[in-house]
């Protein structure tokens, strides 16, 4: 039967089980009763005086009837005072019990008790007719004990599910029709929340159907609902509408919405949901999920906003409504093979900074969709892949008076399909130190920005064989050379004024590397306790040098080659990098050595300043030769020196977690880059959060060279100095006050990009949390959200502030 499914059905029931339905469903021990019941129609005949009897029940089972008197009259057993019946694990305790064999009625009466499992139930009555299997149960009460497996997601909560009925009646086909029946976790004397329902109907191991049901806080009404519907038996889902959503956006105006769920089968489910905005427009969400094998899993996401735009001060209307999906299969075939597809797809990033929910969602302007086809066996590996990658470089701007619109820039980046054959350094002799691999692919590339939009399918391929050899002098020294030869051939290229032409293009390359690794110096420190119980403690020092030479040749024309991806920007280079890596070791006593501390610092000197020609004065280039040692562009001129890298980390993972990476440019004599991220706990509930970064690589004209002239516009790379701060005391379930709070702060912008603040304080058996949040992206959008959950112990939230959107 379709219907709502309980108030708690969305936020929480999926993982937790359905405490509600199982509470419900312990009424339903009552069954039990037919079968102890049953057994009394076997007692000896006559006036017993004997406290204890062993009674063959009619499923071969044998129960113990303990009791002071024990009688049989006629066709009436009846069994008095602290009678205590054992079947199985299954336990009645009454004061009076009879059962009349001639119409099958069985009735007990007085404090009748049964425990079954970790389930007890009390009962001032109980009616059963062991033929027709109809049965009435008056003033039903009691207690499950839920097991708790620890769950970060929800606030665990030793106390027993309470529950109580007025009357339960039992119907032939396992149907049961419970009257004013409420559960709860807290204090049934004071509770604190309960779950009431005047009329339910539960059909064992199937349903459990509530009629004018409605969720009370301290005993007031606060959500009702005229019909609900859970699953109660193994079927843990069921086909019903979700919980309405209602709420308030200071750029959304009021929210209302409501979703349906589709439970068809056990391996499949699915969602839709809209929501009505009533300064905007509609919200469409949709999801679905399948596992229709053992080794294979299929999840679709949908989200999209039909947006009639604010109002804007002139009367007219900005809409900035879109779409975005996410398909994901991942799948393990026979013989090895593993497929994975991760299609994204969004409209426009103006979409994404209105409607994204949370900051670091909204800022995100890539797009990139995968999928593969892969074996690995013997060293080798064979793929069939597809890549597509598209990012948002600029907003659209809309047209005014003097102006007109300037619309959106993005890039798109495409490799489909490819084929991908490739092999790990093996060696065919085993006492010579000589390895062979290779690298080889075929496909086809894309292309399209506000400049150029290629061909759909260029061709494109490269087969790279290499030989490695590497060699030990000694246990000091180690050096390993490698050589490779690179053919690559692409179907379209630039011609010598710059224009997109379908004339190929051929590279022949080869590549020379060697690595040197000169010894490691080492020095112990010992640190000897003055406690004889405290253990040793030691510390060592390592000094790690490196030093790789590079050498690349044969690139000829870098200029007519479209920059597809990393594949194109081979340059020819004559380099070394150089540098060391300095580390800090503790061992207490006979355990594993610790790293404190790790300080890398790296740069490169390229014997060639103009990589073969390929670098263009006053302009951003980027080469393999430049991003393997910063990701950041820094070459705006011919260059002998790379900037100087500096990685120093403090305890990853402890509970004092630094990381800061300097870079300095020795060209323009500054410190271009600066990126420190500090994680903070010295005690078990409190933590701090802190990441700064700062980029400002960008030349003056006088850093530039006089010859050859620079050509306008000058190199230019956004700057960038921001701040993220995170302080919070407590976790999501953790009983007692919890408090996070964090900010964004731009300096360029001179802006406070987002403010968070979240709140909650649980109890023994519920809580609740709330939270604020402001996202500022300029003119774009800028929103005050607020959210509440009202938390429930061992079963989840109840609320519009979701378990992904919170922050602990």
């Amino acid at each position: 039967m379709l219907g709502y499914p309980t108030v708690f059905i969305d936020r929480m029931f999926r993982v937790n089980r359905y405490p509600h339905a199982r509470a419900l469903s312990a009424l339903c021990r009552l069954v039990f009763l037919a079968a102890l019941f049953a057994v009394l129609a076997c007692a000896t005949a006559g006036v017993a005086s004997a406290q204890q009897g062993r009674l063959r029940s009619s499923k071969g089972g044998v129960a113990n009837l303990e009791a002071k008197t024990q009688s049989r009259k006629g066709d009436v057993v009846t069994a008095d005072g602290d009678v205590d019946i054992h079947y199985g694990d299954t336990r009645l305790r009454a004061d009076h019990v009879e059962y009349d064999s001639k119409t099958y009625e069985a009735t007990a009466t007085g404090h009748v008790q049964l425990d079954y499992g970790n389930e007890h139930i009390e009962a001032g009555e109980a009616h059963y007719n062991v033929s027709t299997g109809h049965g009435l149960f008056h003033n039903v009460r009691g207690t499950v004990k839920i097991e708790r497996r620890p769950n970060p997601a929800i606030l665990v909560s030793e106390n027993p599910l309470y529950f109580e009925a007025r009357d339960v009646e039992r119907f032939p086909g396992e149907v049961y029709l419970v009257h004013r029946a409420w559960i709860t976790i807290c204090d049934p004397e004071h509770p604190k929340w309960q779950f009431f329902a005047p009329n339910a109907r539960i059909r064992l191991d199937k349903t459990v159907a509530l009629v004018n049901a409605n969720f009370r806080l301290f005993r007031v009404p606060l959500i009702w609902l005229p019909y609900a519907s859970t699953p109660a038996g193994k079927k843990i889902r069921e086909t019903g509408f979700l919980i309405p959503d209602i709420g308030q956006s200071s750029r959304k105006g009021f929210i209302f919405g409501d979703a349906f769920y589709l439970a068809p089968t056990q391996w499949m489910d699915a969602t839709l949901g809209a929501q009505f905005m009533s300064r905007r427009g509609v919200q469409e969400r949709g999801s679905f999920r399948a596992k229709p094998f053992e080794n294979t899993s299929i999840e679709y996401n949908y989200f999209g906003v039909d947006d009639r735009g604010l109002l804007n001060a002139d009367g007219t209307r900005s809409p900035q409504g879109g779409e975005q999906q996410r398909l994901e299969i991942q799948s393990l075939l026979p013989h090895g093979w593993r497929f994975v597809t991760n299609y994204n797809h969004l409209s426009s990033l103006t979409f994404r900074l209105a409607f994204a929910d949370s900051f670091g969602e909204a800022v995100n302007s890539e797009v990139r969709s995968a999928f593969f086809l892969s074996n690995n066996f013997r060293g080798f590996s064979l793929n069939f892949a597809g890549l597509d990658d598209k990012s948002f470089l600029t907003l659209p701007v809309a047209a005014t008076s003097t102006t007109p619109a300037i619309p959106a820039t993005s890039v798109t980046l495409r490799n489909l399909p490819e084929a991908r054959f490739t092999s790990v350094e093996q060696s065919p002799w085993r006492s010579a130190p000589v390895y062979f691999g290779f690298d080889g692919f075929a496909g086809v590339v894309y292309r399209s920005d506000q400049n150029i939009q290629t061909s759909n399918f260029v061709d494109r391929y490269e087969l790279a064989p290499r030989v490695t050899i590497p060699l030990h002098f000694g246990p000091w020294l180690g050096v390993t050379t490698s050589a490779a030869f690179r053919t690559t051939r692409y179907g379209d290229s630039f011609n010598s004024a710059g224009l997109l032409t379908s004339a190929p293009i051929d590279r022949n390359t080869g590549e020379f590397t060697v690595e040197l690794r000169p010894p490691t110096l080492e020095r112990f420190f010992d640190r000897a306790s003055l406690k004889k119980d405290k253990m040793r403690r030691r510390y060592k020092h390592t000094i790690e040098p490196a030093i790789t030479y590079r050498y690349v040749t044969g690139v000829n024309h870098f200029a007519d080659f479209i920059r597809f991806d990393s594949d194109s920007t081979l340059t020819d280079t004559s380099e070394v990098e150089y540098g060391f890596t300095q580390r800090l070791f503790r061992k207490d006593g006979d355990g594993q050595p610790q790293e404190l501390i790790s300080w890398r610092i790296v740069q490169k000197h390229y014997f060639d300043p103009t990589f073969g020609g390929a670098i263009v004065n006053g302009q951003r280039n980027v080469f393999q030769a430049l991003d393997s040692i910063s990701p950041f562009a820094f070459a705006f001129s011919p260059r002998n020196w790379s900037p100087i890298v500096s990685d120093f980390k403090i305890t990853p993972g402890g509970p004092y977690d630094l990381e800061q990476i300097l870079q300095y440019d020795p060209q323009i004599q500054r410190l271009v880059t600066i990126g420190t991220l500090l994680k903070v706990r010295p005690y078990r509930e409190f933590f701090v959060t802190t990441a700064f970064f700062r980029l400002n690589d960008n030349p003056a004209l006088s850093d530039l060279p006089l010859q050859p002239p620079p050509v306008l516009p000058l190199f230019q790379q956004p700057l960038s100095s921001q701040i993220r701060a995170l302080v919070g005391y407590g976790s999501e379930t953790r009983k007692g006050l919890n408090l996070i709070t964090g900010v964004g702060y731009d300096f360029e912008n001179k802006t406070l990009q987002n403010q968070i603040a979240q709140f909650s304080y649980n109890g023994g058996c519920c809580g609740i949390a709330v939270e604020y949040r402001r996202i500022n992206l300029g003119q774009v959008r800028t929103e005050n959200q607020f959210r509440v959950a009202f938390i429930i112990a061992n079963i989840g939230t109840v609320g519009n502030l979701r378990h992904q959107e919170k922050i602990f």
